[in-house]
């Protein structure tokens, strides 16, 4: 039914049927991502981390199978935003990433006890706290990041609303822009799945995963979505061009990737 609309409706129009239509949908949402405790609380540690790394680089690490190519030891005493299951390799890392990032309604549903459990900074959709016992301390509560697919854009100040750009990553970008992050590495960020169909289509999958660096990433029986490359490289666009006139850069240092949104650079030559 989307698809057929979206070939019958002109672009424009459609974009924005659509857009009202997701924008009409979180109004319930609207006081409780700014009044709720825990966004007062999640608000307050990002006052906190605004420009906690100005001028530093940091490494935003996607989930491709490329990150197989890279030598990821070199990361452990960098700056470094993982997402998704990226904690299914921190035992054969040796180390864990600095900070940690979902915002896949899915991968929050089906692993929130394991994303709890992990130790560092945890930045997550604030629309995924249904996920989490009201009971927990604030002490122990993700970060909560008050995240939309509407409106199109790139934040400076993620205290506020975030685009996610139909991509975590898209996020993460947003978030060290925050921090004050002066050069952004993507590494992993394959932009090519083997796993082809529409846009956000929620699937099972129904072996090992071929589109992730672990084939257990989103193994047999794991319901994840089909990724939204188009929409993510608007996002992407955004993040180049703020980053740039804050005099800012992103680099993409993945392996073989396939998005051409960034300079590219060779990953070993950065150490």
């Amino acid at each position: 039914m989307k698809q057929t609309l979206k070939k019958n409706i002109p672009t424009p129009l459609y974009e924005f049927v659509r857009d009202t239509y997701d924008g009409l949908r979180r109004i319930p949402q609207l006081p409780s991502a700014y009044l709720h405790p825990w966004r007062r609380e999640s608000i307050k540690r990002l006052a906190e981390l605004k420009d906690i790394h100005k001028g530093r680089r940091a490494f935003i690490m996607g989930n491709g199978p490329s990150l197989r190519q890279t030598d990821l030891s070199k990361l452990k005493n960098e700056i470094t935003f993982g997402f998704n299951r990226i904690y299914l390799l921190f035992s054969e890392l040796g180390f864990e990433t600095t900070y940690f990032c979902v915002t896949n309604d899915l991968v929050v549903e089906q692993f929130h006890q394991d994303i709890l459990a992990l130790s560092m900074p945890k930045f997550l959709a604030w629309r995924s706290h249904r996920y989490f016992s009201q009971k927990l301390e604030l002490s122990n509560i993700p970060t909560f990041l008050f995240t939309s697919y509407t409106g199109p854009g790139f934040s400076h100040d993620v205290r506020g609303r975030v685009w996610e750009g139909a991509t975590v990553t898209n996020v993460a970008l947003q978030l060290a822009f925050h921090m004050g992050i002066e050069q952004a590495i993507l590494i992993g960020v394959d932009h090519n799945f083997t796993s082809k169909g529409e846009a956000n289509k929620t699937v099972v999958s129904d072996g090992d995963d071929p589109n992730h660096v672990s084939p257990a990433y989103f193994g047999k029986g794991i319901k994840w979505q089909l990724p939204d490359l188009d929409t993510s490289e608007i996002g992407y666009a955004f993040a180049r061009e703020h980053y740039r006139k804050a005099g800012r850069e992103v680099l993409d240092a993945t392996v073989g990737g396939k998005l051409n949104i960034f300079s590219k650079v060779d990953y070993n030559s950065l150490f």
